[in-house]
């Protein structure tokens, strides 16, 4: 019986977000020219400022990071860039919670691994 209390334990833990995984997560950022620059990136759970291209650490939030961006020559993009929800969620509200911690702590979201942030070419 006490084995099956400490299987069952572990499967229940095993499927929540908030305990297996990280509240931040990494994005590697690029101009689509390959031009260097800054962006402020902001969801609800916080703001940033990074140098482009680069790998930035940003809060998991279930909100768009939503960036605004320069190039060292002085053009502009903006745009959001929208979390989706990890299958640990699923795990969670079977077995542990409902899904009600992960969903208080967004841990359970994700942004994709590596981002090209589109911009407008070089006029001549």
């Amino acid at each position: 019986m006490k084995k099956i209390c400490a299987v069952a334990a572990l499967a229940m833990t095993a499927g929540c977000a908030t305990l297996t995984e990280d509240a931040m997560t990494p994005i590697a950022f690029s101009f689509s020219d390959g031009s260097n620059g800054e962006c402020v990136l902001e969801n609800k759970r916080g703001l940033w400022n990074a140098g482009i291209p680069s790998t930035v650490y940003v809060r998991k939030s279930d909100d768009s990071l939503r960036y605004r961006c320069n190039t060292t020559d002085g053009r502009e993009a903006v745009g959001a860039i929208e979390s989706e929800m990890g299958a640990k969620i699923v795990a969670s509200a079977v077995f542990l919670d409902f899904g009600i911690t992960d969903a208080i702590t967004d841990k359970h979201r994700d942004y994709v691994a590596s981002f090209v942030i589109p911009i407008r070419a070089i006029e001549d």
